[in-house]
C-alpha cells in the first residue's frame, strides 16, 4: 500500500461524556470542512480505536466516569506520540491546564469555547500533526537514499542530485492538504512537479489544471467557484466550478503572480477558511481540495512592489519547491536530448536517428531560456529537418545554440574586471600565472560540467582531445610531486 496514501481525510475522535457537547461539536467541525468526526461517550472506547485506526487528532474533556481525561492523556501521548491531544472541560484551573500541557497536551480549551477559536485550534493540531509526519518521512528517505515512490516521477526525465532532492522533499509533503509553490523559470516542469505532488499523494480526486493568467476577477470567481441561475445576465443554467470538480482531489493554479489583487482576496479566502461562495449563492461551500500554484515571476519582488499580496504570499510558503534551471542541471541535456529524439521520431513516423559526434557539446554550449520546453522544440525542429533513414542533421541545432536561443556570450576579462567579478579584482600582489590561470579555469569548467570532458571542452573553447591532453599533463605532473 502507497504509504503516503490519502485514501481519507484525517479522522478527528470527540471524547464526552456529554452527548449535548458531542453533537455541537461535531456540527462545528463539519462545518468548517472536516467531516470525519468519531464520537464517543465512553472514555474506554478511545485506545482501541487508536489501535484500529489511524486517528488525526482528540479532543478530549476531563471529567468522565470509567477513565478520566486526566488518566488517558498521558496514556495516548505515550502511544501516539504523534496524534495531538486537544483538552476542552470545564474546569477553569491555572493548576489543571499547566497539568496537561506539562502531560503532552497540545492546547487547553475552557468551555464553553468560542467557534472560531475551537476551529483554528483543530486546524492547528491536524497541520502540527502533518508537520511531524513530514519530518520523519524526509528523514527516512535521506537517510535510506533511495524514493518510495520512484514511478511517480516516472515522466520526469533527470539524473539531476538536485531534482533527486526535489522528488524526497515532494514524497515527504505530498500527503498533507497544505498549499505548495511551484515556482521556477519558464519551461523547466513546473506542472510535471505538481502531477507528481498529485500522484504520491494517492488523493481519490481528479488533478484539475487552471491557468489564471489572462483571467480577470470575475472570470476567476465564476471558472473556480460557479454561478447559481441567473447570477448574472446570460447565466441561464447554474454552472459547477472547478473547485467542485478537484473534490478529494488537486486544484493546480498556474501562473499566479498573473493574478489580480480581487482574485488574490478570494483565493486567500479559500486557503485559510477551507469555503466559498458561487457567484449569485450566499450559502458558503467547503472544499477538501489540495492547492497547487506555480509561477515563473519573482513574487518577492511583487510583493515589494504591491502587485501581489504579502498575507498570501507567505500563506503559500507552507511549502516551496524552487524547480533548478537547465543551466543549473547540464547534466541532463543528454538524457532529455535522448527522450527528445525518441519523443520526435515516435510522433513522425520514423526510426530514432542516430547522435552525431559532438551533439551533446554543442547543446550543453546553449544558454536555454526556455530551459528543457526550448530543447525540445530545438530537437523536434532538427529531427523534422532531417531526411528519413539519415542522421540527425547538426545544422538546425547549430543554428538555434547560436542564435536567438541565447547561445552563452563570450566572457573578457575586461568585463570581469569592471564588474568586480574577475579573479583579478582586489588583487595587489603577484599576479598568477598563465599556467596557474588555466589550470583553475579548467578545474571550473570540470566542476560546471558535472566531470563530463566533452561539455567542459566546449565550455572552454578547445577540443576534447586537447583538454584531455591538459589533464593528463596536470596529473603526471601531481605524481611527480608526489600529490
Amino acid at each position: 500500500m502507497n504509504a503516503f496514501a490519502w485514501s481519507e481525510e484525517p479522522l478527528i475522535a470527540l471524547v464526552d461524556d456529554d452527548p449535548s457537547i458531542l453533537l455541537s461539536a461535531s456540527f462545528v467541525l463539519r462545518g468548517a470542512g472536516m467531516g470525519r468526526i468519531v464520537t464517543l461517550e465512553d472514555s474506554r472506547e478511545l485506545l482501541p480505536l487508536m489501535e484500529r485506526q489511524e486517528v488525526s487528532a482528540v479532543v478530549l474533556d476531563l471529567v468522565m466516569p470509567h477513565m478520566s481525561g486526566e488518566v488517558l492523556l498521558p496514556r495516548i501521548v505515550q502511544r501516539h506520540p504523534e496524534t495531538p491531544v486537544i483538552v476542552m472541560t470545564a474546569t477553569d484551573e491555572v493548576a489543571t491546564a499547566v497539568g496537561c500541557m506539562k502531560d503532552g497536551a497540545f492546547d487547553f480549551l475552557v468551555k464553553p469555547v468560542e467557534e472560531n477559536r475551537f476551529v483554528a485550534c483543530a486546524r492547528k493540531a491536524l497541520e502540527w500533526r502533518g508537520l511531524r509526519r513530514q519530518v520523519g518521512a524526509l528523514k527516512r528517505s535521506l537517510l535510506s537514499g533511495r524514493l518510495e515512490h520512484a514511478d511517480a516521477f516516472a515522466s520526469i526525465v533527470t539524473v539531476s542530485p538536485k531534482m533527486r532532492a526535489i522528488f524526497q522533499y515532494v514524497e515527504s509533503i505530498a500527503p498533507t492538504i497544505e498549499p505548495v509553490l511551484i515556482t521556477g523559470e519558464t519551461g523547466v516542469g513546473k506542472e510535471l512537479i505538481a502531477e507528481a505532488i498529485h500522484r504520491v499523494s494517492g488523493r481519490g480526486g481528479e488533478l484539475v489544471p487552471v491557468n489564471a493568467a489572462g483571467l480577470d476577477d470575475a472570470l476567476f470567481s465564476d471558472t473556480l467557484f460557479g454561478h447559481k441561475k441567473g447570477a448574472y445576465s446570460g447565466a441561464e443554467e447554474s454552472r459547477t466550478g472547478l473547485i467542485a470538480k478537484a473534490t478529494r482531489g488537486t486544484l493546480f493554479l498556474d501562473e499566479i503572480g498573473d493574478l489580480g489583487q480581487g482574485s488574490q482576496v478570494k483565493l486567500l479566502r479559500l486557503l485559510q477558511e477551507r469555503k466559498y461562495y458561487p457567484l449569485g449563492s450566499d450559502v458558503p461551500r467547503v472544499s477538501d481540495a489540495r492547492i497547487l500554484c506555480a509561477t515563473h515571476r519573482n513574487l518577492e519582488d511583487m510583493m515589494a512592489e504591491g502587485r501581489f499580496r504579502s498575507d498570501l504570499y507567505f500563506r503559500l510558503q507552507v511549502h516551496r519547491i524552487e524547480v533548478p534551471s537547465l543551466r543549473e542541471r547540464l547534466e541532463d541535456i543528454a538524457p532529455l536530448a535522448r527522450h527528445f529524439l525518441a519523443e520526435a521520431a515516435c510522433s513522425l513516423g520514423r526510426e530514432i536517428p542516430e547522435t552525431p559526434a559532438g551533439m551533446f557539446a554543442l547543446l550543453a554550449s546553449g544558454h536555454y531560456p526556455g530551459n528543457a520546453r526550448q530543447l525540445r522544440a530545438m530537437i523536434f525542429d532538427a529531427v523534422a529537418r532531417s531526411g528519413p533513414g539519415e542522421g540527425l542533421a547538426m545544422e538546425p541545432l547549430r543554428k538555434s545554440v547560436r542564435t536567438g536561443a541565447g547561445v552563452r556570450a563570450p566572457v573578457s576579462i575586461e568585463s570581469m574586471v569592471t564588474e568586480g567579478q574577475g579573479c583579478f579584482h582586489g588583487v595587489t600582489g603577484r599576479l598568477p600565472t598563465l599556467k596557474e590561470v588555466e589550470m583553475d579555469l579548467i578545474a571550473e569548467a570540470m566542476r560546471r560540467a558535472g566531470g563530463n570532458q566533452g561539455v567542459a571542452a566546449n565550455f572552454l573553447g578547445i577540443s576534447r582531445q586537447a583538454l584531455n591532453q591538459r589533464l593528463r599533463k596536470k596529473k603526471e605532473e601531481s605524481e611527480e610531486c608526489g600529490v
